[in-house]
């Protein structure tokens, strides 16, 4: 057996050797975790301090076979099956394993949503807000009262849930995934995925709140909102990899932030030339002018397609961790 904590919340684990270099989710926290290969050092657990320590460690050796009971063994699957969803018993793709591509990354990334549980939260997160909208319009003024509790109840969490899974993805892809995970199963409550809303929401405010309350207070766009603009461009997607990475605002330490973007400059200029790239083409395309049912439908495929490139985001934020985790040396 391996037997180690998870490094997010302390919780002491034990699994069968076979896992050894596998991620799974922590059965406390739901947080992504690797278990530690057969020759790393990992804190250990004494079976009464930890409920997924399923060894008999106190039975005689000669007594195992006879008096452990087939509970254990049943509860060690149920944990596994948590832990590492439908792989158990399947095996493991390759390229899961390892993190490498099939493709050529410049066509990969953009297949990293098509994963059936990407597109189930896509269609979730697309498809619900949208049926509470046709509902209300039908009903005219009674609209109101599906449209109020809509978007109270169904509306507010998808968009909680929607930061959450972006996390999720960054954290996943960090760890050499190469699809949109599966979370669906293991869905934080509330509490949690609010923390992590305002994990992003403040890195946001923090790089992008300059240029944006300059323009508001001055109404111009001259140099000043330029500089302001490429300061948020270029130090917001290392700043939000750090945040989630760290799961803490201290991450968004200046020296920690700078001293990474220059450890990494070249391949993180890259970074960022994709997404400002992506942004343009998005721009771009909210600037096309239609009228009636058309100008609708544009504005359905732009919000689609923001969704869509939002993961292949996370997907690069993390992918750029997992590539040059080295480098950054944040482990220390």
């Amino acid at each position: 057996m391996i037997r180690f904590q998870c490094k997010h919340c302390g919780q002491k684990i034990s699994v069968q050797q076979k896992f050894s270099g596998k991620k799974g989710r922590c059965p406390n926290c739901k947080n992504i975790i690797v278990v530690p290969t057969l020759g790393s050092k990992a804190p250990s657990s004494s079976p009464e301090n930890s409920p997924y320590d399923l060894t008999l460690l106190d039975v005689p050796e000669k007594d195992k076979a006879v008096t452990q009971p087939s509970k254990d063994k049943y509860e060690q699957e149920k944990y596994i099956e948590e832990m590492y969803g439908d792989r158990v018993g399947r095996k493991t793709d390759e390229a899961e394993q390892t993190g490498e591509r099939r493709l050529p990354w410049v066509i990969d990334i953009f297949l990293y949503p098509l994963s059936i549980p990407g597109l189930i939260t896509l269609g979730i997160i697309i498809v619900l807000p949208l049926l509470i909208d046709i509902s209300s319009g039908l009903l005219g003024p009674l609209g109101f009262f599906i449209s109020l509790p809509g978007f109270v109840f169904i509306k507010i969490p998808i968009g909680l849930y929607l930061f959450w899974y972006l996390a999720e993805c960054v954290r996943d892809s960090a760890l050499g995934g190469v699809r949109a995970p599966e979370t669906l199963g293991s869905a934080p409550g509330l509490a949690e995925m609010f923390w992590h809303t305002l994990k992003i929401v403040v890195c946001y405010i923090v790089f992008g709140g300059p240029p944006l309350f300059y323009f508001i207070y001055t109404n111009k766009i001259d140099a000043v909102y330029w500089a302001l603009l490429s300061y948020a461009i270029f130090f917001f997607p290392m700043g939000l990899l750090a945040v989630i990475t760290f799961d803490s605002f201290s991450a968004l330490n200046p020296i920690l932030i700078i001293g990474s973007i220059f450890s990494t400059f070249f391949q993180y200029c890259g970074l960022v030339l994709i997404f400002v790239i992506f942004a343009l083409g998005i721009t771009a395309t909210n600037k096309i002018q239609m009228e009636g049912a058309g100008s609708y439908i544009l504005g359905l495929l732009i919000y689609c397609g923001l969704l869509y490139f939002l993961l292949i985001f996370a997907h690069l934020l993390g992918r750029f961790y997992w590539r040059y985790q080295e480098k950054l040396n944040w482990d220390v």
